[in-house]
């Protein structure tokens, strides 16, 4: 249940905030607000940090990638740099990332959010095989929301600016899961010149004016672009120094939640159904193929003999084993002396043509004939 004056959720489950960022936007330590601000509205959330080359993580997490991966073990031992470090460290907390899942679902009656801070060198999350994993594996279960910090103070320039949008759509046309910009140090520089870009086509243009490069004629013609993109964005003011704007992020929150819940939940689920029939297809396709492989054994098609001499079984494989090990049984009854012959031998004189030809059949093939 959340906290007084805290926007409630579309459902009962956890919410996983996915927080993504450039190095420098501020993302750990918004991370740490956002951890304090939920602690002081009676809703505790769980903390998992994934970047692995952290040298201090300001906040008790919940899970710590560090426990579980030594990442300067990990450059030592492959001979890595820091970059590829990163990448493998989180390959190999991918392949336990099933366990995490467990972890979250057992506490996300207490916890209605799940707060997972990612590594600073964004490209190596969001465009890497782990990433990819860590992120299906989350929608695929919980409500789930990327959040895109960006340092405001640091796209005051239209150019730079634009770099920042270029990499937030490429983020969302990667992820496909409800979206939220959050403009942190607006301590330092108001967002508003930001949002009045995004609004107002002819205010970024005049902006642009005062650029005479190939990166603003570039820029100018991007901007047309993303303008169907600005008007589906989440962007909300922050700043994590001072804690303003926390409460109408929840609120970004809240609404992205919804989003999830009732445009993005029935693909999961109906991708979850296909994954299930192809499974169930597999299944089916194993079965056909050991018929196959059963019928290019010769099976005589005489019919074999019931206890009820006025009936007659239909030969197959299994009336073949089931005849066998009755066999077998009446013969255990009579005292023989014939133990030390050859069994081999007497099992060819004995059994019927189809098991001649079955035996012949795997002589053939050089395997060895289990001998009962």
């Amino acid at each position: 249940m959340a906290a007084a004056g805290e926007p409630s959720g579309p459902k009962a489950g956890a919410v996983c905030l996915i927080v993504l960022g450039m190095a420098g936007s501020g993302k750990t330590c918004f991370v740490q607000r956002l951890t304090g601000h939920l602690h002081t509205k009676g809703s505790p959330p769980y903390v998992i940090n994934l970047d692995p080359a952290v040298h201090e993580f300001p906040i008790p997490a919940n899970i710590d990638i560090r426990d579980t991966v030594n990442y300067r073990e990990v450059m030592k031992q492959y001979g890595l740099g820091p970059n590829g470090g990163i990448v493998t460290s989180l390959n190999l907390f991918a392949t336990r990332f099933d366990q995490v899942m467990k972890f979250i679902e057992k506490r996300q009656q207490d916890c209605r959010y799940v707060v997972i801070d990612t590594p600073g060198q964004i490209e190596v999350f969001t465009w890497s095989a782990s990433g990819t994993i860590i992120t299906e594996a989350l929608a695929s279960t919980f409500s789930t929301v990327i959040v895109y910090v960006m340092d405001t103070s640091r796209s005051t320039n239209p150019v730079t600016f634009m770099s920042n949008m270029l990499y937030a759509c490429s983020i969302l046309y990667k992820t496909r899961l409800p979206f939220i910009v959050v403009m942190n140090k607006i301590d330092i520089v108001d967002h508003s010149f930001a949002v009045e870009w995004m609004t107002d086509f002819e205010t970024f243009q005049d902006a642009l004016n005062q650029e005479t490069t190939y990166a603003s004629n570039l820029t100018r013609s991007m901007s047309l672009v993303l303008d169907e993109f600005y008007s589906n964005l989440r962007v909300v003011g922050v700043s994590a120094v001072e804690g303003v704007g926390m409460h109408e992020f929840l609120q970004q929150v809240t609404e992205a939640a919804a989003e999830y819940e009732r445009d993005y939940r029935p693909h999961y689920e109906k991708m979850q159904q296909h994954l299930a029939a192809k499974e169930a297809k597999k299944r089916e396709d194993q079965l056909e193929q050991l018929r196959k492989d059963m019928g290019e054994i010769a099976m005589d098609s005489s019919p074999i003999p019931a206890n009820d001499e006025e009936h007659e079984v239909d030969p197959g494989p299994s009336g073949l084993i089931l005849t066998r090990g009755i066999a077998d049984e009446e013969d255990e009854e009579v005292d023989s002396d014939t133990d030390d012959l050859d069994y081999q031998k007497v099992e060819e004189q004995s059994e019927e043509p189809a098991f001649q030809r079955y035996l012949e059949h795997r002589k053939q093939r050089n395997l060895p004939v289990a001998k009962e």
